[in-house]
């Protein structure tokens, strides 16, 4: 039966459908709730662990003696390791078993945990965050995959909301429960405060999440998976060292590898007949132009959490609880707005919604760019956050469907990785530029005043105050005569180098604006183009088959 060209279905209780690729599939799986719950709970461990580092910042600076571009690499380890691994292991989960990956991935976060927990060096830090990154990057990509594959039509869309809502508001609540922690213990206990999250996600998807469920039998390209993850890894690591004195030709080696990365990557891709990434289905406007979109949204979110949390302890003075729940409304509304966003794409289509999202996005940077300064009263804070909330809220949902909704389901980890793909290599990549132009920043602007005081110092004392205000703070301790000066010199510096991150963010913002209003179809012409899609990837190709999924139920 249809009705208004789409199929009617009672849950579990009429014929399933055939797929586009001959699959029996309902709209919803059996135990849905159940289901998606658990794998709400996968991806909040992911969002949680991902957060959790920010409020801890200054602590781990003080802890370590850290520079200012170690602690961007602690704060960017967990989404660099995301972003290198999620395209290999998503078709690797699409090959060899979601759930396998899920079960797999979360074991592996219990020892990246306690490794971050009781790290002794900022180096081991890193290792461990971006240990923890490749852990998530097997479980997270998937669950995006599963919710594709297991639900259809108009409740794939609401419950890629929930996903999105709740995994989104659970990465903003990490802040607050850091907070809280850092009140009472040493700041390795914020690493440590997801096990228990952990056991539950382990114990939720062993039980509850199904196996098989519309794999492929076509092996991985896993060489394409290794230049991918080379190329992510050394153009984040290029970014962060980039403002470094005297790394300059490390720089230029890691964006020299990048480089030669992506020309061998989109070689492969072209020549290999199962390639990991499907320059075809990739081409498709409903999928780049979505994913390109979702990598400055999502990124955006997370450079501003990074940037904002130094600002409220360095800058206001804030504890680490109050700065850790200043974020909340941003949670807050995310979580409201995002299922209310799955309505608005089915009524004005992906586009009006993208657009609706990211002017909120362009008005939450502007007034932080105008209203945070030193002084500012906490209803000034709370403004932007509310409006970084909404704008998320309202993108993530459109952005992250229609990625979904451009592939055939047997590819659904190609599309489900993109989607995490754009969370956090939006994450990886909007935190480094923050943070490099942070550290920029704040160096000139610390440099301009150690000259207009006409103080004489040593060439090492210089250094260290401009090395980051965690170095500055701890130089004051030591000269407690001139610690005013220092103090009040870091904080106006730091100042200066965040609003180079403010204006970098509404230029990315507003080129995303362009892109989405040039290149992404109308409702319509959207609605056409997926049906399109669908016919053609129905299509056998000749030859031995391409793709051979297996039963829903094997």
């Amino acid at each position: 039966m249809r009705c208004g060209g789409r199929p009617l279905y009672r849950r579990r209780m009429q014929a399933a459908r055939p797929h586009a690729d001959g699959v029996p599939q309902r709209d919803v799986p059996q135990r849905a709730g159940l289901v998606l719950a658990s794998l709400i709970v996968v991806a909040g461990v992911a969002n949680l662990n991902l957060s959790v580092a920010n409020v801890a910042l200054p602590d781990i600076g003080k802890s370590f003696d850290a520079s200012q571009t170690m602690l961007d690499l602690i704060a960017v380890g967990y989404s660099l390791g995301l972003a290198a691994s999620v395209l290999w292991f998503g078709a690797l989960g699409d090959r060899y078993g979601r759930k396998l990956m899920i079960v797999a991935g979360m074991a592996l976060s219990i020892p990246a945990c306690l490794l971050a927990g009781f790290a002794p060096s900022s180096g081991v830090l890193f290792g461990a965050r971006l240990l923890g990154g490749l852990a998530a990057g097997m479980a997270y990509p998937t669950t995006l995959a599963l919710v594709a594959a297991l639900w259809s039509g108009p409740a794939r869309t609401k419950s890629i909301a929930l996903w999105s809502a709740l995994g989104g508001g659970i990465s903003l609540l990490g802040p607050m429960i850091a907070g809280l922690l850092l009140e009472h213990f040493r700041w390795g206990s914020v690493f440590l405060v997801t096990l228990p999250l952990v056991a539950v996600a382990l114990v939720a998807a062993i039980m509850f999440v199904p196996a098989h469920v519309n794999e492929t039998t076509e092996p991985v390209d896993n060489l394409g998976g290794l230049l991918s993850a080379v190329l992510v890894g050394s153009f984040i690591l290029g970014i962060n060292f980039a403002p470094v004195p005297n790394k300059g030709t490390l720089t230029l080696v890691l964006f020299g590898v990048a480089v030669v990365a992506i020309m061998l990557f989109v070689r492969r891709e072209r020549r290999t007949r199962e390639p990991l990434y499907d320059l075809t289905v990739a081409a498709r406007p409903t999928f780049w132009v979505a994913g390109c979109a979702g990598v400055i949204v999502f990124g955006s979110l997370m450079g501003a959490a990074y940037i904002s949390q130094q600002y409220l302890q360095n800058v206001l003075h804030y504890s680490t609880l109050q700065a850790g729940t200043a974020i909340i409304p941003a949670g807050l509304f995310m979580v409201v707005v995002a299922p209310r966003s799955a309505k608005l794409v089915q009524a004005h289509g992906s586009r009006r919604t993208l657009l609706a999202g990211q002017s909120f996005l362009v008005f939450a940077f502007v007034f932080m760019l105008l209203l945070w300064k030193e002084g500012t009263p906490y209803w000034q804070i709370a403004i932007p956050y509310c409006l970084l909330g909404i704008g998320v809220g309202l993108s993530g949902t459109p952005s992250s469907n229609s990625l979904t909704g451009s592939v055939p389901v047997t590819r659904v980890g190609m599309a489900s990785g993109t989607a995490d793909l754009q969370r956090d290599l939006g994450g990886a990549l909007m935190t480094s530029i923050f943070g490099a132009l942070l550290t920029a920043g704040y160096a000139s602007a610390m440099g301009a005043a150690i000259a207009q005081s006409g103080t004489q110092v040593t060439q090492a004392t210089q250094a260290s105050l401009e090395l980051s205000y965690a170095s500055a703070t701890d130089l004051a301790s030591q000269h407690p005569h001139y610690a005013s000066q220092i103090a009040a010199a870091a904080q106006s510096s730091f100042l200066e180098g965040d609003q180079w991150a403010y204006v970098a963010a509404l230029v990315a913002i507003l080129l995303g604006m362009a892109l989405v209003y040039r290149f992404f179809p109308k409702r319509e012409a959207e609605l056409a183009l997926h049906e399109g899609y669908l016919t053609a990837d129905r299509v056998p190709t000749p030859g031995p088959p391409a793709r051979m999924p297996l039963p829903a139920d094997a």
